[in-house]
């Protein structure tokens, strides 16, 4: 297995509110990217945290996983739960955190099998024998415009509240995820994103930068360079996986 991650703060932001977190172990990868929402610099504080948590969550989990003690689905709900709570605990505690939130993509691998939790609009794409598949479904008010055919894909790339997250770790008591399994195959390439690059860099470009890259590395800065190059209105962070 391969991994390699770029995080750009753009070339508007003063900070990169984006964190990601990713185990290489082979027994049980780990990948996680998250957005962080918030005056100030509370949306880096959320991140952080996420990130943090789903960490801790993994490192004191991770055998009784292997040993086939805990369900990866409610390791994942479990933890995101425990996120929710340290983020809104913060919030509370500090007057400049605020209203702060992050988006959360993390994904989990065992046996063959991946399973992500999803809340927000970062993204996970799987990249399998030159076709690129969106494996998360993005929870934005754009997006449920699109979804429920109230807007076009064409209106939903300008429409003025394309910001608007609508599923977010901090933002209530209650929290929903999506949690989506796939099964993954040796040469796989799985990407996990923000959405500083899918706003700002189409599924057919970022097929075609994956297409025609030799080296991943270079497919990671190149991504990240073609959103700076298109605005580069957000952080971006792009982390890919190749199974082997």
């Amino acid at each position: 297995m391969f991994i390699c991650v770029c995080s750009d703060i753009g070339k508007v932001r003063n900070i990169n509110q984006d964190s990601y977190f990713y185990s290489d172990d082979n027994k049980l990868p780990l990948f996680v990217v998250a957005d962080g929402m918030g005056g100030h610099n509370a949306g880096e504080v959320a991140s952080l945290l996420a990130t943090k948590t789903i960490k801790e969550s993994y490192l004191r989990e991770k055998e009784n996983i292997i040993q086939g003690k805990l369900d990866i689905p409610k390791f994942i709900n479990l933890t995101l739960m425990e996120a929710n709570n340290r983020i809104l605990k913060e919030a509370r505690e500090k007057e400049n955190c605020n209203g702060m939130g992050t988006t959360i993509t993390f994904g989990i691998i065992f046996d063959n099998e991946m399973f992500i939790g999803h809340m927000g609009d970062s993204r996970a794409y799987l990249f399998r024998e030159k076709e690129l598949y969106q494996l998360t479904q993005d929870h934005s008010l754009v997006a449920e415009l699109v979804r429920n055919g109230s807007i076009s894909n064409e209106e939903a790339i300008h429409h003025p509240q394309k910001n608007i997250i609508t599923r977010a770790l901090g933002t209530d008591v209650e929290i929903k995820a999506d949690i989506i399994s796939k099964s993954i195959e040796g040469n796989d390439i799985i990407l996990f994103c923000t959405d500083g690059l899918t706003n700002m860099v189409s599924d057919l470009k970022i097929k075609e930068i994956l297409c025609e890259s030799s080296d991943l590395r270079q497919a990671c800065c190149s991504l990240t360079d073609t959103a700076n190059e298109l605005g580069g209105f957000d952080n971006t962070t792009v982390m890919i996986i190749k199974m082997s």
